[in-house]
Formats: C-alpha cells, sequence, structure tokens
C-alpha cells in the first residue's frame, strides 16, 4: 500500500443521486439546530487540545478519551458541512452523534497514534502548518478577498469551496443535476482542509500531503475495494503540486473578476445619464462659509494623467442650492490659492464624498466674495444648477459658496465622469472569470479520470 493510501486521516462521501433543486435553499436553516450545538462542541474541542497538548508534551501519548471525543466532533462538523454548505453532497440530514454512522453518506476516520513527538507538538500546529494554511485560506476564505463598492452595497468573494459550492447550488436549482467535476474538485478542497486540522489539532505527525483527493473513491480512503494507485513519477513533482495551488489562485482571482465585471456592466447599462455621465450624488449642509473638496493631485506625469484622462474622460462637478432662491458659487482652483483665501475662515472639507464625512475648520468671514478672487480654474454661479469640468492636469481643489459670500452651505452635489472605458472592461473581466474558474476545474477532473483510468 502507497504512503498516500495509509493517510491517517481519512475522509469519504457519496453524491446523492437524487439531490433536492431547491432545498440547498434553507439549508441555512434546517441545520440551525447543529450550528448551536457545534459552537458548544468545538468550544470544548479547545480546551481538550489544550489539554491534550501538555500530555503529549509530557508523555508523547494523544489521551485516547480526549482523541475519541474530538474525532467525533471533526466527524460530526463534517457530516454537517457536507449537508450544507461546503459541499451540498446529500440532503439526508446529519444525525446528532459523536459516532460514526456507517450508512451515512459522509464519514470520517482518524487512526490513533500509538506514539506522538514530543518537540513537533510545540511547532507543527503553526510553524509548519503554514504552508498548508496559506492554501487552506484560498479554499474556505480568508485567503484572498476582492470588494468593490457602489453606493452602500459591497460585493466580496472569499474561500474558493463556497464559490464553487454556489455555483453548483445554482445549477442544481436550473439543471435538476450537480455538476460532478465541481463535486470532485470542492470535495478535494474539504479532504485537504480536514487533513490539515487535524495535523494541527495534534492528532497525527504525518505532514498532510499537498494533494487533491477528488471524487467519491480517492487514494487514502477505504471503501473494500483496492485503492487506486497514488500518482507516480512526474505527477507527484513540485511541478504538479505548484499547479494545483496556482490553478487556485488563479480561479479565486477569478471571482474578484466576476463581481466587479458584473458592478462594471451593471453601473455601464443602467446608471449612465443622458449626457454618458456615472455620477454618485449626495447633499451636504454645513453652517459655515464655504464647502471644499480634499486637494486632488492629478500634478504627475504627462503620460500619467494622459492615461487617468482616458479612463475618466471628461470629470464633472453640479451643485444645485437646496432653496431655490439661493445662488451658489461652485470653483475649482489650485489648492494652494483656496488654502491662502480660506485662510482663517470657518469653513468644512469634505473627507469621504460617499458618507459626507467632513473636517470643520473653525474661523470667521473670508474678506472677500468668491467671484472677486482672481484663482479659479472653472467657475459658475447662479440660483439653477452649475456645472463645472475638472481641469485636465494640476493640484485642484473644489469651492462651494453662497454667492454673496453669507453663511450657510445647503447644496445637492453630484460628482460625474463619463469613463469611456468601463463598458469593453466589464465585458472583458467577466467572460475572463468564467473561464479562470472552469479551465481549472476541467484539468483537475481530467487528471483524475486519468490517473483512476492507468
Amino acid at each position: 500500500m502507497s504512503t498516500a493510501a495509509a493517510y491517517p486521516v481519512r475522509v469519504e462521501a457519496s453524491l446523492d443521486q437524487s439531490l433536492s433543486r431547491w432545498l440547498w435553499l434553507v439549508k441555512w436553516i434546517l441545520a440551525v439546530p447543529h450550528y448551536f450545538v457545534l459552537a458548544l462542541l468545538w468550544l470544548t474541542f479547545g480546551v481538550l487540545g489544550v489539554v491534550a497538548f501538555f500530555a503529549i508534551l509530557v508523555t508523547g501519548h494523544y489521551p485516547r478519551a480526549i482523541f475519541d471525543f474530538n474525532v467525533g466532533v471533526l466527524r460530526w462538523t463534517w457530516r454537517v458541512q457536507y449537508y450544507a454548505y461546503a459541499a451540498l453532497g446529500t440532503d439526508r440530514y446529519p444525525p446528532f452523534t459523536l459516532a460514526d454512522v456507517p450508512d451515512y453518506p459522509a464519514r470520517l476516520e482518524v487512526d490513533y497514534p500509538r506514539r506522538l513527538s514530543r518537540g513537533l507538538v510545540l511547532v507543527k500546529w503553526w510553524l509548519l502548518a503554514i504552508p498548508h494554511y496559506l492554501i487552506v485560506g484560498l479554499f474556505v476564505g480568508g485567503g484572498l478577498w476582492f470588494t468593490q463598492r457602489s453606493d452602500d452595497f459591497d460585493w466580496t468573494a472569499g474561500g474558493l469551496v463556497g464559490v464553487l459550492v454556489l455555483v453548483a447550488g445554482v445549477l442544481l436549482l436550473v439543471t435538476g443535476s450537480y455538476p460532478k467535476p465541481i463535486y470532485d474538485f470542492v470535495l478535494g478542497m474539504d479532504r485537504w482542509v480536514i487533513r490539515v486540522g487535524a495535523y494541527a489539532a495534534l492528532m497525527t505527525d504525518e505532514y498532510p500531503p499537498f494533494r487533491l483527493d477528488m471524487g467519491d473513491d480517492p487514494v487514502g480512503t477505504t471503501t473494500g475495494e483496492p485503492p487506486v494507485p497514488a500518482p507516480t513519477g512526474h505527477r507527484r513533482t513540485s511541478g504538479r503540486i505548484a499547479s494545483v495551488i496556482a490553478g487556485a489562485v488563479l480561479a479565486l482571482a477569478s471571482i474578484g473578476l466576476l463581481t466587479g465585471g458584473t458592478t462594471l456592466l451593471w453601473a455601464d447599462r443602467v446608471s449612465r445619464d443622458a449626457e454618458g455621465y456615472l455620477s454618485a450624488p449626495n447633499t451636504f449642509t454645513t453652517s459655515g462659509y464655504a464647502t471644499t473638496s480634499d486637494r486632488v493631485d492629478a500634478a504627475g506625469t504627462v503620460s500619467d494623467w494622459t492615461v487617468m484622462s482616458d479612463l475618466l474622460g471628461d470629470v464633472r462637478a453640479r451643485m444645485t442650492a437646496t432653496a431655490p432662491t439661493d445662488s451658489v458659487f461652485v470653483g475649482i482652483a489650485p489648492s494652494g490659492a483656496v488654502a491662502r483665501y480660506l485662510a482663517g475662515t470657518d469653513y468644512a472639507t469634505v473627507r469621504d464624498f460617499a458618507h459626507g464625512t467632513l473636517t470643520i475648520h473653525k474661523g470667521i468671514q473670508p474678506a472677500t466674495v468668491p467671484e472677486a478672487v482672481d484663482i479659479w480654474g472653472a467657475q459658475a454661479d447662479g440660483t439653477a444648477t452649475q456645472t463645472v469640468t475638472w481641469p485636465r492636469s494640476g493640484d485642484w481643489t473644489t469651492v462651494v459658496m453662497n454667492t454673496d459670500g453669507s453663511p450657510g452651505i445647503r447644496v445637492s452635489t453630484e460628482l460625474g465622469a463619463q469613463m469611456p472605458a468601463l463598458a469593453g472592461t466589464g465585458g472583458l473581466l467577466l467572460p475572463g472569470g468564467v473561464a479562470l474558474i472552469v479551465v481549472p476545474i476541467h484539468r483537475a477532473s481530467h487528471e483524475a479520470t486519468a490517473v483512476a483510468g492507468s
């Protein structure tokens, strides 16, 4: 028997052939009783793990009663996760027991170690396991996260297991079947995570293999049939391991592309106004004599600003006084000139446009009304909506005041940009993300099939 087949942590599973199309939508509710019990069990698991740590350090043995209990917690957790959102592999409700249930579709066994190294117990659960923790982070979350923000909504993608299970659930809902390549890949990642968990819990000294064991009958399980030979030769090289890890990274990165691409496409198709601008609105009310933007430094090289201009197109600011009789002034001027003009003045600076965060500067009334100051690169004023277009280079600040220089600024503000490259970017990101997910899964599934048939 090969070393791979003899690994002491065995995770078995079999996919139900008649899964409900819709049940997975409510399993998060159905599994709530298990989650409550598991929260208590894992608290106990942690306490007993500390006891086991010192027992191994002193005696070289894992106390058998604690070992059996902790294996039971892992076993119970694996059944619930397999039923729920780590696999969606069965609709059979998990039993409430620490014991093995031979006929349940998900099973877990860990061989009791006759003796454990007293030295390894000091380093294996944190230092030696670091390479695996990085990979497990990609699989189940906490490794890479991508966020796109629009108004008050966040799109975030985390663990590859969760994302692929969601994809499988949607396909199950639509087609009535669970795609086997996705199931095999997800199950391989689940096995990897559990092996690392058992190693970190001090249950074995044998280092977890850098290997995806995919499908219902992988290397390392006991099914009554001769084990599938472990891959040999070039298939066991570091290049193959690196390929699997790189595939996981690329597939997870594609989720960021997918969410970002979807957001960009939505914005491009829905949010543009009649003049082709994408805009973000907010309303500001301050008691001072002016409201200013944070400085915008566009003073990079000509080539830098050319690239930014190509991406953003024209950028504009629109201000409308909330009272129809108020006359509002809006101007854009070099930041240094604005700082000198408003020095000692009572005004507010907008630090976060989306959330309306302001910094208040205490002072007095400015000596001169804004129109009488010759500093503006662009300006407009009046009782109607006032629009100014951002200059193409320089270090600029936007200033909003009442035309007569009186205190109390009450304006509805809208910042917009044409962003001509947006539609093309969104259109490329979405299929690119899909491709990055499908290719690693297809290759991994094809490789597993070839090994099993050889």
